[in-house]
């Protein structure tokens, strides 16, 4: 038996949807420890699985790598459309778990496109593969259809900036009880129309947060001005979604924000992909403290819903 874990991801955003520059999209985030998706795998005749997603997966998997089948078991599941990135690790980590069932090599970067992976962002599969925190190449914007591309039609984008997140930084994250993010067709075409309207100059304020403020705070290890540049690159990149998610943070996410923000507990806060999920930068000696704040906000906002606090990954999918 193979048993394949990946723990989730924050995708902070995107560097640039505007066609008037050379690269589009170019994702920005890092790898959590969890939450976390387990699937346990056996060869089989046939594609056994009682998870809908998963076994959908696996039969498009199983005619990728030529093999008859695979039981799978899935013991730990991802929250799915809360801005997670869950369909990417699933997507992997299903993979993973049938190649390596059959001794075969997972190749996930190279077949992450025929799932229907990594076709804007590489954060996913790039956390996938190593955790930490992710800079990727975006694509060239020539390469930009109005159509949607078929699966497999791309590589995913490089990866430009990798680096290890100090072990003892922990991550707020917030879950309230709202409509689930925007996925599949919807997200795509949301995506698309933010594209064709895109302000070329905030693509240039993103990258001066990123070089100047961002880059340098995880190079050093420093908490405080990391929370900061987030916080500033988040909410400049929400920018690019406000007629599609009614402003610059998706409501409730919005309110959450501006009740975190006024935490000491919290370094930095923002929305991860469309949401509705809310995290904040904390570490270990204010973890408490960030999960009260996490608790307050829901009930200042008069939302209910859920609060964890997590560490961060600088590894990617565990395979036993």
């Amino acid at each position: 038996m193979t048993r394949v874990s990946a723990g989730a991801r924050i995708h902070v955003g995107f560097q640039n949807l505007s066609l008037s520059h050379e690269r589009l999209y170019g994702g920005v985030g890092f790898a959590l420890d969890r939450p976390r998706v387990s699937i346990e795998a056996t060869r089989a005749d046939s594609v056994r699985c009682t998870d809908t997603l998963v076994a959908e997966y696996a039969t498009a998997i199983c005619d990728l790598l030529d093999v008859p089948g695979v039981d799978l078991t899935v013991t730990e599941r991802l929250p799915r459309h809360v801005g997670l990135g869950s369909g990417t690790q699933i997507a992997l980590a299903t993979l993973t778990a049938v190649a390596e069932a059959y001794d075969r090599e997972p190749r996930v970067r190279e077949r992450a496109p025929a799932l229907g992976r990594g076709g804007r962002s590489g954060v996913g599969v790039a956390t996938f593969e190593r955790g930490g925190f992710v800079v990727d190449a975006g694509h060239p914007t020539t390469r930009f259809t109005t159509d949607t591309p078929e699966d497999g039609s791309w590589t995913v984008p490089p990866v430009v900036v990798r680096r290890d997140l100090p072990e003892s930084w922990r991550v707020l994250l917030v879950y309230p009880d709202a409509d689930a993010g925007r996925s599949g067709e919807t997200e795509d075409a949301s995506m698309r129309a933010a594209v064709e309207r895109a302000d070329p100059d905030l693509a240039d304020e993103l990258a001066g947060i990123l070089t100047r403020r961002l880059l340098p705070a995880v190079a050093a290890g420093e908490c405080e001005p990391f929370g900061r540049a987030v916080t500033a690159f988040d909410r400049r990149n929400g920018t690019w979604y406000t007629d599609a998610q009614g402003g610059v943070y998706r409501p409730p996410a919005g309110a959450l924000v501006d009740e975190l923000e006024a935490s000491a507990a919290l370094s930095g806060v923002g929305q991860s992909s469309w949401g509705p999920a809310v995290y904040g930068i904390t570490d270990a000696s204010r973890e408490r403290a960030a999960r009260e704040a996490g608790e307050a906000a829901l009930d200042a906002v008069g939302v209910a819903g859920s609060v964890e606090t997590v560490g961060v990954a600088n590894a990617g999918a565990r395979v036993e």
